[in-house]
C-alpha cells in the first residue's frame, strides 16, 4: 500500500498518550533464587507506586502476583536516585517502604503475615542489602541525614528479630560514601567500596574488605583495589560491582587499564588478578545502588554482559580457563542480570530495537530466552512499520574527535513526508552527564518518530560506554565538549541532507536540560529547544543540591567557589541575553536535585528579553516525572509547543502552551 504525503510533523500517531504512559511502566532490580523469581513495577496509574512481583519457580507466566498492596511503595531516597531498593531472600523480602523510608521484613509465603519494620524510625535512609546469615543479621548502607548538616554514610547491621527497631548496630563509618555491602560465602569477610568528595563512583573508588571478629564487629581493614593506579600520572581506579563467587574469592570490576574489566582477589593469597581482558566495557556509570553487570550460574561459570561500541552483549566466563564464550542473546542492551547459582539461570533487564525492556530468563543450560514480563503497552496493537530502527553514526567534533549517537528516521505505516521537503531534526541530551544512551525501543523516541520527527539521540563526550578516555574528555569541559558534540552532530546530518536546518530542535533533562540551555545560549544550531528539569545556573547547582552530586562539578568544571567565574561564564542563565529562539520548560515542585528555582529564574530572565518561553510545572513531581497524568500532559504540550513554533498542523487535540511574558513571574 502507497503511503500518504503528510507534512512532516504532523503526521497522526498510533502513540497516544495513555499508551504512552503504559509503555512507561518501569521494570527493575530482578532477582532470582530457589523460591522463584522476582522484580520491581511501577504502577504510573496508582501515583506511580513500586510493587515487587513474584512468579514462583515452576510456575508459568501466568502465575505472577503482586507481593505488595497498597499502599506500600517499594522506594529508597537514599543519594535522592535510589536503587538497591530490595532484597529476596528465600520465603522473605526485605524492602524499603516510600512512605516511612523504613526497612521492613515480610514472609510472603505465609498468607497471615504482614509487613514488620526491621529498622528505627527516624530520618535514615536504607539501602542495598545482603544477609549475613551468621549473625542473623541484615547488612546494608545507610543514609543519617541532620538537620543543618551533611548527611552521614554508613555500613549498618539490623538485627533480624526485630530488636534494631530502636536501634541498629554501625559496621563502617568515617567515609563520605559506601555501596556494595557482601558477606563472603564462608560468613568470616564484609567486602564494600567506598570514596569520598570529590569524586564520583566512576572516578575514584576504593574496594575494602575485612574480617569479623567474635563480637562481630570488623577488624583487619584491607584496600583490595582502587585509589591510585599512578601516583605520578595522578591515574585513578574506578571499581564496580564487587561480588563474591560461590568459592569465596572477590570479583570486582575495574577500569585500571582504561576499560571496566573483570578481575578477582583470592583472601588467602592475596592475589589480584585480571579474569578476562577486552576493550569494551564490563560495568557502568554507579548513578544507583544495586547495578549489576555479571553474576555466577555455577561455583566456576559466569554469566556477563559487557558494552561494545553502543551496544551490550553477552558472555559466558569460564573462572578457571578465563575464556569467554559468547552468547548470542536477541538483544542491545542488557543490565540488572542476577543469577542463581544453584540452577544455572540468569535473569535480567533486556531489550531490543522492537522490543522494549523486559525481565528476561535465561537457562545456561537449555540456551532458553523467555520474557517474564515487559513494559506494558509498548509494543501492543503497535504495527512495525511505525517503529524507527536506530542506526549508528559516527562523526568528527571541531576537534576531530570521534562522537557517537543513534539516528532514528521518521517512520510510519501510513505517511510519508511531503516530496522536496526534509524533517524537522530532535536531537535528544541524556542526563547525567555521565551516563549513556542506548539503541533500544523506547516509546518516547518512538512517539517524536511516528509524527514525522527525525530523532538523533548522542552519546557526546562524557558518555560511558567506549573507554574511561571517552568518559574523562568532559573532565573541565562540561558546557563545552558536550555542547560542540551535540552542534557538530546536528551540523553532520544537515550536511548530509537528512533533516531541515530551519526546523532543529535540542531536547534533554536534568543535566542533558543544562546541554540544552547552554547550547541554545552559547550557539545558534538549533531554532528551539525544551529544558526538562534542567540547569540554568551552575553556582546555584553548586550551592543547592544533594550531598552524592554535591562535588560533582568539581570534576566537570572545577573547584567552587575558586573557580567562580568559569562557572559564571558556562552558566546560561548569566548570559540568558544570547538566548534568542523558543524554549519550553518543564519542572517537577518536588525536585530536590535540579531544584524549581533553577527552572523560575530561566523562564524569568528569557520573558523580560521577551523571547517566546513557556513554562510548566508539576505537584508531587521530583526529578523526573513518575505519575501518568504528568507524562501524557508533558509530552503533549511540549509537542504543541513545537507546532506552534514551526506551524505544524498536529493530527491531535494539544492542549494550551502556557507562554510566559515579562512580569507574570
Amino acid at each position: 500500500m502507497s503511503k500518504q504525503a503528510l507534512a512532516y510533523g504532523s503526521w497522526p500517531s498510533p502513540i497516544t498518550g495513555e499508551k504512552l504512559t503504559q509503555g512507561s511502566v518501569n521494570l527493575n532490580e530482578p532477582q532470582i533464587n530457589d523460591a522463584g523469581i522476582f522484580w520491581l513495577t511501577s504502577r504510573p496509574e496508582d501515583k506511580g507506586r513500586t510493587t515487587i512481583v513474584f512468579q514462583a519457580a515452576g510456575d508459568g507466566r501466568d502465575h505472577q502476583r503482586d507481593l505488595l498492596p497498597a499502599p506500600f511503595d517499594v522506594r529508597t531516597h537514599i543519594h535522592e536516585y535510589g536503587g538497591g531498593s530490595y532484597l529476596a531472600d528465600g520465603e522473605q523480602v526485605f524492602f524499603v517502604n516510600n512512605a516511612d523510608q523504613r526497612v521492613y521484613q515480610y514472609n510472603f509465603l505465609d498468607e497471615d503475615a504482614e509487613p514488620t519494620p526491621l529498622s528505627p524510625e527516624g530520618n535514615y535512609r536504607y539501602s542495598d542489602f545482603c544477609i549475613d546469615a551468621e549473625r542473623d543479621q541484615l547488612i546494608c548502607v545507610c543514609e543519617i541525614h541532620r538537620e543543618g548538616k551533611e548527611p552521614k554514610n554508613c555500613v549498618i547491621a539490623l538485627q533480624l528479630d526485630g530488636s534494631s527497631t530502636t536501634g541498629f548496630n554501625m559496621l563502617v563509618f568515617g567515609g563520605d560514601f559506601y555501596s556494595n555491602p557482601r558477606v563472603s560465602p564462608n560468613g568470616q569477610f564484609l567486602s564494600w567500596l567506598t570514596w569520598d568528595h570529590p569524586y564520583m563512583p566512576w572516578d575514584n573508588t576504593e574496594c575494602m574488605l575485612a574480617s569479623f571478629n567474635k563480637l562481630g564487629l570488623l577488624e583487619k581493614h584491607l584496600k583490595v583495589a582502587g585509589g591510585y593506579i599512578s601516583q605520578s600520572e595522578q591515574r585513578l581506579e574506578s571499581i564496580f560491582q564487587p561480588q563474591w563467587s560461590p568459592t569465596g574469592e572477590l570479583y570486582f570490576v575495574s577500569d585500571r587499564a582504561d576499560w571496566w574489566n573483570i578481575y578477582r582477589y583470592n583472601t588467602g593469597t592475596k592475589l589480584c588478578q585480571l579474569v578476562h581482558e577486552m576493550n569494551t566495557e564490563f560495568g557502568l556509570p554507579q548513578w544507583v545502588f544495586g547495578m549489576s553487570c555479571y553474576g555466577f550460574l555455577n561455583s566456576f561459570t559466569l554469566f556477563c554482559c559487557y558494552n561494545e561500541a553502543g551496544q551490550w552483549r553477552a558472555g559466558l566466563i569460564d573462572t578457571i580457563s578465563r575464556h569467554m564464550t559468547p552468547v548470542d542473546l536477541p538483544f542491545s542492551s542488557i543490565e540488572a542480570i542476577h543469577c542463581n547459582d544453584h540452577a544455572d539461570t540468569a535473569v535480567m533487564i533486556a531489550a531490543n530495537a522492537e522490543q522494549a525492556d523486559g525481565v528476561i530468563e535465561w537457562h545456561a543450560h537449555k540456551h532458553q530466552v523467555l520474557a517474564l514480563s515487559r513494559m506494558q503497552g509498548q509494543n501492543q496493537s503497535l504495527d512495525k512499520a511505525h517503529i524507527a530502527q536506530p542506526e549508528t553514526i559516527s562523526y568528527n567534533n571541531s576537534q576531530g574527535q570521534t562522537v557517537h549517537g543513534f539516528f532514528y528516521p521518521p517512520t510510519h505505516a501510513q505517511y510519508q513526508g511531503l516530496d522536496n521537503t526534509l524533517p524537522p531534526l530532535l536531537v535528544l541530551c541524556h542526563g547525567g552527564p555521565t551516563a549513556a544512551t542506548k539503541p533500544t525501543y523506547n516509546l518516547k523516541v518512538q512517539y517524536w518518530t511516528s509524527r514525522g520527527f527525525a530523532v538523533f539521540d548522542i552519546n557526546y563526550s562524557g558518555s560511558t560506554g567506549y573507554g574511561r578516555a571517552y568518559r574523562d574528555r568532559l573532565k573541565g569541559q562540561w558546557g563545552i565538549a558536550d555542547v560542540d558534540d551535540i552542534c557538530a552532530g546536528a551540523d553532520y546530518l544537515i550536511e548530509q541532507g537528512r533533516v531541515n536546518p530551519e526546523q532543529t530542535i535540542i531536547r534533554g533533562g536534568s543535566a542533558g536540560g543544562y546541554s540544552v540551555l547552554a547550547a541554545l545560549t552559547f550557539k545558534d544550531t538549533f531554532k528551539a529547544g525544551a529544558s526538562l528539569y534542567g540547569i540554568g545556573d551552575l553556582s546555584l547547582l553548586a550551592s543547592d543540591t544533594h550531598k552524592f552530586e554535591s562535588r560533582y562539578l568539581d570534576q566537570l568544571i572545577g573547584k567552587y567557589p575558586e573557580d567562580k567565574k568559569t562557572y559564571e561564564a558556562r552558566s546560561p542563565l548569566l548570559h540568558a541575553e544570547q538566548l534568542n529562539c523558543p524554549v519550553i520548560f518543564l519542572q517537577g515542585l518536588e525536585d530536590k536535585v535540579v531544584p524549581p528555582n533553577q527552572a523560575k529564574t530561566m523562564v524569568a530572565a528569557l520573558a523580560k528579553n521577551n523571547v517566546p518561553v513557556a513554562y510548566v510545572t508539576y505537584k508531587n513531581e521530583g526529578h523526573g516525572f513518575r505519575q501518568a497524568a504528568t507524562i501524557q500532559h508533558a509530552f503533549a504540550v511540549e509537542y504543541a509547543f513545537y507546532a506552534d513554533i514551526f506551524g505544524f498542523e498536529a493530527g491531535e487535540d494539544l492542549p494550551e502552551i502556557p507562554f510566559i511574558t515579562s512580569g507574570e513571574q
